[in-house]
């Protein structure tokens, strides 16, 4: 029993602490201050309103007596007839001055002797601690009469009309505290259901859509609630395609440190070759630590992408990383991978202005993807060409001012190929992985749309290239302006080779 009480008197705390509760405490208090204030102000104005009608009328029948003195018995005796036999007292006063009736007691002489002087009174008597309605009328052959009413009956007979307008404020009292229960129930019943969707929202449940209701500012509070809810989708949303796009990423320079360990254990590594293993194993485990890095940086700095550095790269000494890191992988894939770099440059550097780290990510990817959909026996073409500047400004990239050409590497594969509506949605995260599971080799869908963010992060054109009939497989196309070759240290009148900067002579 105890326990009851006590839970009736917290949930009465938590009412009392609630917007609707507090909406109603305050209508309520309102409307009775309200009532308060207008039975203080109404009462008087009702009782003055009563006395000053009462005397109106008090003064029409003292008129109607003096203008026919004959007939002031008849008149009497009609008035009382209509109006009830207490309404007033009638009284008489003699042209020697002598009051007869009610009044003897009321008027005063010098009261008196005003009426006898022609003159009209109208006053409010207190005799005897009563109040006294008087209105004295002169006569025309002398004398006057004298109508007289208790103010306290006139008071009386307010009573009643003073009672139905305490029942009409008890009335609007009443009315005033259910509008306000109504309003505290119509304003809090969003907040409520808004508070109930953003605690969902915080126990981890998405797709929590708020149909906003109610006043403009609590809609505006349900879209605020729907506008976070969309953020933290797009927010975790991120967080999940970084964490599975860095750890694809994370696999990449495992895989090549995996091949090249596997083929020194199995003895496959001549020993002239064993520098050559070692460099590229110090160079995969300096990319597989920048992956690290950039995690903790993104994680300590709550970043959403990673940074773009720029610089000249050239991207044949990139491509002949690519295929030492990538060649102890196809050579256990059996997969033949060439590299086919342009010739007739005259030993020239292939230049581009690009971040080489994330340059290295997409190609990575590109081949990754590649070595996984080739046949054993079937080769993998790792390509770098030259190609004409786009004529279209709307083609995808930015091409700077002064671009010589551009660069287009390719990474072309003897798989099964893609067809147009496959090369349309190439880039889809796991959109092919679902179309062609348990058809051919797919890994977890993520390393081409690894590979178009990045692209598209440092604004470089990465595209399907259109089946070539004389090959086979699929090919990957990412296109680079080409940055102009430094000016020669040498004179302007020396025709030789350009020496780049820190290449030695």
């Amino acid at each position: 029993m105890a326990r009851q009480r006590q839970d009736r008197a917290n949930a009465a705390g938590a009412w009392l602490r609630s917007l609707a509760g507090r909406i109603t405490l305050v209508t309520a208090a309102v409307a009775i201050l309200a009532v308060l204030v207008t039975g203080a102000t109404a009462f008087p104005l009702i009782r003055s309103a009563a006395a000053e009608q009462a005397r109106q009328q008090l003064a029409r029948q003292a008129d109607a007596f003096a203008a026919a003195p004959a007939a002031s018995e008849a008149l009497d005796l009609r008035e009382r007839h209509l109006l009830g036999p207490d309404t007033y007292d009638l009284s008489t006063i003699s042209p020697g001055g002598a009051v007869s009736g009610p009044a003897a007691q009321i008027l005063s002489p010098g009261e008196a002797h005003q009426v006898l002087s022609g003159q009209k009174i109208s006053l409010t008597l207190t005799r005897g601690g009563f109040q006294f309605l008087v209105e004295g009328r002169p006569l025309g052959k002398g004398g006057g009469i004298v109508l007289t009413r208790s103010l306290d009956e006139v008071n009386a007979a307010s009573a009643q009309l003073l009672q139905r307008t305490v029942l009409a404020l008890a009335a609007g009292l009443l009315i005033a505290v259910l509008a306000g229960t109504l309003l505290a129930r119509r304003l809090s019943g969003p907040l409520v259901t808004t508070a109930a969707a953003a605690r969902r929202m915080a126990a981890g449940e998405r797709t929590v859509h708020l149909e906003p209701a109610g006043v403009s500012e609590v809609r505006a509070v349900g879209d605020a609630i729907n506008t976070l809810e969309n953020a933290l989708l797009a927010s975790e949303s991120r967080q999940r395609e970084f964490l599975l796009s860095i750890s694809h990423e994370i696999r990449t320079p495992l895989t090549a440190m995996r091949g090249y360990a596997e083929a020194l254990e199995d003895g496959l590594i001549p020993p002239e070759d064993i520098v050559g293993v070692g460099q590229t194993l110090s160079a995969e485990t300096d990319r597989l630590d920048g992956f690290v890095r950039d995690l903790l940086a993104l994680a300590r700095l709550e970043a959403d992408d990673f940074a773009v550095d720029l610089q000249p790269v050239d991207v044949v000494t990139l491509l002949e990383q690519v295929q030492r890191a990538w060649q102890a992988a196809a050579t256990q894939a059996r997969v033949e991978l060439t590299l086919q770099l342009p010739h007739g440059e005259s030993g020239e550097p292939l230049l581009v202005t690009t971040d080489p780290q994330r340059l290295r990510q997409i190609i990575d990817g590109l081949i990754g993807n590649a070595l996984r959909i080739t046949p054993p026996g079937q080769p993998l073409v790792l390509r770098a060409g030259l190609e004409d500047s786009p004529a279209d400004p709307t083609t995808p990239g930015d091409w700077p001012a002064g671009t010589c050409g551009v660069v287009a590497i390719q990474v072309r594969d003897s798989g099964p190929g893609l067809t147009p509506e496959d090369a349309a949605v190439a880039f889809n995260r796991g959109a092919l992985a679902r179309r062609y599971n348990g058809e051919r080799p797919t890994g977890s869908g993520l390393g081409l749309s690894i590979a178009a963010r990045l692209a598209q992060r440092m604004n470089l054109n990465l595209t399907v290239e259109p089946p070539d009939p004389t090959e086979n497989g699929a090919c990957f196309c990412i296109r680079l302006p080409r940055t102009p070759a430094p000016p020669s240290r040498r004179p302007a009148t020396d025709n030789g080779p350009s020496i780049i900067p820190g290449s030695g002579p």
